[in-house]
């Protein structure tokens, strides 16, 4: 049903949603999509490793419990190649110890083949997945960070090895004191550092999924089937069909999206909602799986189930949103194209320098000096920065009932400085009731309510249902409605009993009763005109009430300078009701759906940044015309598919906590992009030796290797901060 002014109007809406991020083609049955963080367009049926970037895949959906195989496999050779490295480490140590004492127990080519058999198996075994990573980098041209770690450990270890075997190909110019330098240790450091930073980022990695896993977590295996005589049986969640009843016993999770039947009880919906106090359900009430059941019980009927469920849907949303990109990541994306190539030319001329200018030995200044400026570097540090961020504060509004569904909407949230606010369902509760019947002369208020009831059980629009159920709720028989039809915006029409009825606000003007109608409105009432043969009959005043937390919401906006706009299709006196209860000054009112979205472009056009809350069909185009589009959890599937965020609950308040993630979350991309800048900036040009001549530093390949491993773990910690953001309420950030 449409009526007018109130255009709160039922339709499809068709409208396309620019994709922030690909999409994820479906996983064979029983199998598991895997995606990198930094780069989503990459997806693979099985783990491994990406070939853009060379980073652990990971699953798209990850297990609610569960090791990454890839964790478990880097801290396995982390571990034997610690065992290896530490011998060769301490060898190296004791040979810078004067007088060598090693050497008088243990001749020096022993000492050096001893050194190659213990570094070898941590080279070319442990930093075998290196290696390899590099090498793909090189044949696809993609260079990234594995390409510098394998130059890097190979540099060292190849020419360790030449000097092993043969060390007559060694010139007396590059002979440290008349001995053949070996780099052994620096190699095995070097790849068992690296092989911990691998081991410390996985598992920092893992935490940043932590959010979705328990949410994956939060639905039964089970459900208890209550049968059609009377018995009950535990079956697979999976068997459960829409409209089965099931028992719900105390300390249970719900399993499945229904409506409860009979029995009342408590229900904790804070991992689903972010609200924290047990909400009271009873015969009526609607209940979401995932939610856990107080100490009462009660008896369910089964709706939605399996990936139709609330819980299903906010997991898709929150794996979709961790993997869109934010706008603010092609500045990462733009440096990283020719950092490696910048770096390892950085290399190769901190090598000629010193090997042309150095001190003696200056081979071996000139070796040290290329492989520590190829280890130090981190464009992984720099890649991760907004990912990892992103990844975190999807999850963490997810469990506050604040769905994110892509990283560009989160971005732009913090800058919205104008918000247009639908009336119906987003200011109001979206529950209207039958208010007032007038009749006209010549009609009852029954008679009205009546055939308004009989038309409206075709629309399935709020305003519909709550006229056909005040019919009901009076006692009155409805009949059946012959050559429906509907005007978008206008109202609906048909033959009741012999008769042509029109509902909404066409097909006669409102004469004598347009006093009673204005009074109506001036209480905040949408008035519904019924005619009938042509004939003004009368009209149906609807009321919906004002939501309690919409005053408080919209107070706390405007104290952050945000301007509010009221958007209906309802009468301009019924608007500015409402919006006198909640504070609006700036009311836009009989817009019918399509102006709707012409409004926000207007705004926009005006230079602000927009942002559209709304909950019905008709508020699709707004939403998605939007700079960020938000939706209300209790309105339709349209709205929220048309939404760059979604409040679960439907509570306004919900945009303040929005902002205040939006706000902690691009804090946190910016510290993390300017850790990352500051550190490649920094580290890069110590370890090319440019404090040598004047403070004496020079930086060791093995300590530039632990910068390395560290580097994408600080990244990584700092964006796990956001998981303990507060965003139930108060002085929000």
């Amino acid at each position: 049903m449409s009526h007018a002014p109130n255009a709160e109007c039922h339709g499809h809406a068709h409208v396309h949603r620019p994709a922030t991020a690909p999409e994820t083609p479906p996983a064979p049955p029983g199998t598991t999509s895997y995606t990198c963080p930094m780069h989503p367009e990459v997806v693979r049926s099985g783990p491994g490793a990406c070939p853009i970037c060379g980073m652990a895949l990971e699953p798209v959906m990850p297990a609610a419990n569960g090791e990454s195989p890839e964790l478990a496999d880097m801290r396995r050779r982390f571990w034997i190649s610690l065992a290896l490295t530490l011998p060769v480490f301490a060898i190296a140590m004791a040979e810078m110890i004067p007088g060598r004492p090693l050497d008088r127990r243990i001749p020096e080519r022993a000492l050096a083949w001893l050194q190659l058999a213990l570094s070898a198996p941590v080279v070319l075994w442990g930093g075998w997945p290196f290696l390899a990573r590099g090498w793909t980098s090189v044949a696809t041209r993609k260079l990234n960070m594995f390409t510098l770690i394998a130059l890097g450990t190979s540099v060292a270890f190849g020419y360790s090895v030449v000097a092993t075997l043969a060390p007559g190909l060694v010139p007396a110019s590059l002979r440290a004191h008349g001995r053949v330098p070996l780099y052994f240790e620096a190699a095995a450091v070097i790849t068992t550092l690296v092989l911990l930073g691998q081991v410390l980022e996985l598992h920092a990695r893992g935490r940043t999924s932590a959010a979705l896993r328990s949410l994956i977590g939060l639905a039964p295996k089970d459900a208890r089937v209550v049968r059609d005589d009377g018995t009950e049986e535990d079956l697979p969640l999976g068997h459960v069909q829409p409209g089965d009843r099931l028992r719900i016993r105390p300390g249970e999770k719900v399993p499945v999206d229904g409506v409860v039947l009979e029995g009342q009880s408590g229900i904790d919906e804070s991992l689903v909602t972010g609200e924290s106090l047990p909400v009271v359900k009873s015969a009526g009430d609607r209940v979401t799986a995932g939610t856990i059941n107080g100490t009462g019980g009660f008896v369910m009927r089964a709706e939605r189930v399996g990936a139709d469920t609330l819980l299903a849907r906010i997991v898709s949303v929150v794996a979709e949103a961790q993997r869109s990109r934010a706008p603010i990541q092609r500045v990462a994306d733009a440096i990283s194209a020719w950092f490696v190539p910048a770096v390892v030319l950085v290399a190769a001329t901190a090598f000629v320098v010193w090997l042309a200018a150095g001190p003696e030995p200056a081979f071996s200044y000139a070796l040290v000096s290329a492989v520590a400026v190829l280890i130090i570097a981190c464009p992984c540090a720099l890649g991760l920065a907004t990912p990892m961020s992103i990844m975190v504060a999807a999850g963490r509004g997810a469990t506050a009932g604040i769905l994110v569904r892509d990283a560009e909407a989160l971005e732009t949230l913090e800058k919205v400085d104008t918000l247009v606010i639908d009336k119906t369902g987003t200011l109001t509760e979206g529950k209207p009731r039958v208010a007032s019947v007038v009749a006209a002369r010549g009609f009852d208020e029954a008679e009205i309510l009546g055939v308004a009831a009989s038309v409206e059980r075709a629309s399935e629009h709020p305003l519909a249902s709550a006229i056909v159920a005040g019919a009901r709720a009076r006692g009155l028989a409805l009949d059946a409605v012959r050559d429906f039809a509907s005007v978008t915006g206008k109202g609906i029409g048909g033959v009741v009993g012999g008769r042509h009825v029109t509902v909404g606000n066409h097909g006669a003007a409102p004469g004598a009763l347009s006093a009673a109608a204005e009074a109506r409105r001036r209480e905040g009432e949408t008035v519904v005109f019924v005619t009938v043969d042509g004939v003004l009959a009368g009209f149906v005043g609807v009321a919906d009430p004002v939501k309690e937390t919409a005053a408080e919401a919209i107070r706390s906006l405007r104290d952050e300078g945000v301007r509010i706009v009221m958007l209906t299709g309802d009468s301009r006196t019924t608007a500015e009701a409402v919006a006198r209860a909640v504070g609006i000054d700036e009311v836009e009112a009989h817009v019918l759906p399509a102006g709707k979205g012409e409004v926000v472009a207007r705004l926009k056009a005006a230079g602000h940044v927009v942002a559209m809350a709304g909950d019905g069909v008709n508020d699709a185009p707004a939403l998605a015309r939007a700079d960020v589009g938000i939706a209300m959890g209790t309105g339709t599937d349209v709205a929220m598919e048309n939404a760059g965020i979604t409040l679960v609950r439907g509570d306004l308040r919900g945009i303040l906590r929005a902002r205040a993630l939006s706000r902690a979350t691009m804090r946190n991309i910016r510290l993390n992009l300017a850790f990352a800048f500051g550190y490649n900036a920094l580290g890069v040009p110590i370890a090319a030796g440019i404090l040598y001549p004047v403070l004496g530093l020079f930086l060791s390949p093995m300590i530039a290797s632990a910068a390395m491993a560290l580097s994408s773990v600080s990244v990584i910690a700092n964006a796990l901060r956001l998981r303990r953001l507060d965003l139930s309420g108060g002085d929000l950030p």
